[in-house]
């Protein structure tokens, strides 16, 4: 079944000469892992900020086409029916935080969806293990560090269980240690949510060892979409839309080039590695 379904989806701001999204069409399936790739201003937050529902309804602008969630026309979805089935994390966590402790930051949206205090009490317990949180149930989210605020603004979304979790950019505040960190729990999101994931990020090394299915969005158009796996192969149409392909990815192209092999070289390090060790001899 597909998760996310947008066809025909034209959006312009109020002001602007040029539309920030064009002839989007796209299909997205339940319970896959999506990397969206792309420059700055090419369209990728407002494309994420379509399937969440905040545009057109936080915005003011001209709106074309259609998106669906689940088969159901978003506009036929109630505010709450959004909220319980598409959850987003934002690249600054700091504005998604109401309260004054972790525990009552995640605890706020689901008294929101009217939820009894037991189970309450079971989502946190249980999303407190899976994000790894535990020992900052008491302690105030604006006293923490980047890395430790953005796994927080993740538990709220994820204790809310949706169907699908958006994460607009979650790395780009973060330092090199608490980038590894969100990737890694993204890692375990994969493994252990039966949810669709969807990632906006500009760390491709990262994106090609995550994801199931990888979108290239450039000057508000989808130009490119597909496994990771075979994503990569036209490194040159890629660059030429601003996307710097990882150098690991290059390598081992070059190398499958030179040794006269046919198919797709894989993405993922660990793979990488490997085959450049049986190629060139450890």
């Amino acid at each position: 079944m597909n998760a996310i379904e947008i066809s025909g989806l034209n959006w312009k701001y109020s002001g602007k000469d040029q539309p920030a999204l064009k002839d989007i069409n796209l299909s997205i399936c339940e319970n896959t892992f999506v990397g969206i790739i792309g420059s700055n201003e090419s369209g990728k937050t407002t494309l994420v900020s379509c399937i969440k529902g905040l545009i057109p309804e936080n915005y003011s602008g001209v709106y074309k086409g259609e998106v669906k969630l689940f088969g159901k026309s978003i506009k036929e979805c109630s505010t709450v029916d959004i909220a319980r089935t598409v959850g987003m994390v934002f690249s600054d966590p700091d504005a998604q935080f109401t309260s004054m402790s972790v525990e009552e930051e995640i605890a706020f949206g689901l008294e929101n969806m009217g939820l009894p205090v037991s189970e309450i009490k079971e989502r946190i317990e249980w999303v407190s293990r899976l994000t790894s949180i535990e020992s900052l149930l008491e302690k105030p989210p604006y006293d923490l560090s980047g890395g430790q605020k953005q796994r927080i603004a993740i538990a709220s979304i994820i204790a809310m269980k949706p169907r699908i979790i958006i994460l607009d950019e979650p790395t780009s505040m973060l330092d090199p240690f608490a980038k590894d960190n969100i990737f890694s729990l993204l890692q375990t999101m994969k493994r252990e949510l039966k949810v669709t994931i969807i990632v906006v990020e500009h760390n491709i090394e990262k994106i090609a060892e995550l994801a199931d299915q990888i979108i290239l969005v450039s000057d508000g158009r989808v130009e490119k979409i597909g496994e990771s796996q075979g994503f990569f192969d036209d490194i040159e149409f890629i660059e030429s839309h601003s996307v710097k392909v990882p150098e690991a990815i290059k390598f081992i192209q070059r190398l499958y080039k030179e040794k006269g092999l046919c198919g797709s070289a894989p993405v993922r390090f660990d793979e990488i590695k490997k085959a450049a060790e049986e190629l060139l001899g450890k």
